[in-house]
């Protein structure tokens, strides 16, 4: 029994060791293959990780030229300088000298590139008074007027804008379409046969091309609008009242007001009046002496006679008196 429980006991010993060993040398093969593979791994992970990080630079290099603010929040199809706008500015400047400041007025435009479209003028000492109308390119609007300002005091500035770039597009789409159908209906007419045919097609050539014709002259109007902006300047002299005159109310606007309709009645009455003072003179004289002179004639001229004889006097003295009776 103790030989045989020794020897059990021995092969049970000998088969954990073999377990145990075997045991350590898988741990340790395993630990070497994942000390091997982790070199060989982490370049593949950097050769995929710098393909990845090419990528990403090449896909962000064409968009790093085109990005502008804003862009991500869905950006204008066209640019602020691409767009159609028309200016027109209203501008009231107070000067020591009308004339002078207005010969500086046209000089600034001109150098700009522009010209004076309308020049009125009032001359009264102090109270004189210039209106011009000048037309600038639409680049150089704001540098103008900005010049204009330092003429003298401004008193007063209005800028508008409109945006007609969608109206712009739209007469371009029109115009290329219209034109389509005008060369169709010239097409048409070389192919026609008969006289109806050709007087029908030739009507309908005529008004297409008119109506081509109102196209283009819409798209022109406008393109002399955008690139010529309008600034219409107020020049006046040092004794002009500061405030609008379409603000001012009050009792002395008022009088200011009703004498100037008086004394605008008055001058056209008395032009009326003389106006009609000549024909008075030449028919008017004459009439009246004429009316007077038959007046006198009537008073003077005697009774007509009766028919059958002179006429019997009248009686002048009072009535008889009838006798009276006697009684019985």
């Amino acid at each position: 029994m103790d030989v045989g429980g020794r020897r059990r006991r021995g092969v049970r010993l000998t088969a954990a060791a073999l377990v145990a060993l075997l045991a350590l040398a898988g741990c340790g093969s395993d630990a070497g293959d994942n000390a091997d593979s982790a070199p060989a791994a982490a370049p593949a992970e950097r050769d995929r990780g710098g393909d990845a990080a090419d990528q990403a630079g090449g896909a962000a290099e064409p968009g790093a030229g085109k990005a502008e603010p804003g862009a991500g929040a869905g950006a204008p199809d066209l640019r602020v300088d691409q767009r159609s706008i028309i200016y027109t500015g209203t501008m009231r400047v107070q000067v020591e000298d009308v004339d002078d400041a207005a010969r500086s007025a046209i000089a600034t435009v001109t150098a700009a590139g522009g010209f004076v479209g309308g020049d009125q003028r009032r001359s009264a000492d102090a109270d004189a008074r210039a209106e011009l109308e000048l037309r600038v390119p639409a680049a150089k609007f704001h540098g103008v007027v900005e010049e204009l300002a330092k003429l003298g005091r401004q008193q007063r500035r209005e800028i508008r804008t409109e945006d007609v770039t969608e109206q712009m597009v739209d007469l371009d789409a029109r115009i290329t379409t219209q034109r389509a159908r005008v060369e169709s209906a010239r097409r048409l007419l070389a192919k026609a046969t008969s006289i109806s045919d050709l007087v029908s097609l030739e009507n309908e050539l005529s008004r297409r091309e008119a109506d081509l014709a109102s196209l283009v002259a819409k798209k022109e109007r406008l393109a002399d609008l955008t690139s010529l902006s309008t600034i219409t300047v107020s020049l006046v002299g040092p004794d002009a009242s500061t405030a609008d005159e379409e603000t001012e109310v009050g009792f002395m606007v008022g009088l200011r007001g009703g004498w100037k309709v008086f004394l605008t009645s008055m001058t056209v009455l008395l032009t009326v009046l003389g106006a009609v003072l000549p024909w008075l003179l030449v028919i008017g004289v004459p009439l009246t002496v004429l009316l007077v002179v038959l007046r006198r004639r009537r008073r003077t001229s005697p009774p007509p006679a009766m028919p059958g004889g002179p006429a019997a006097p009248l009686p002048t003295g009072p009535p008889p008196v009838p006798a009276a009776r006697s009684g019985p």
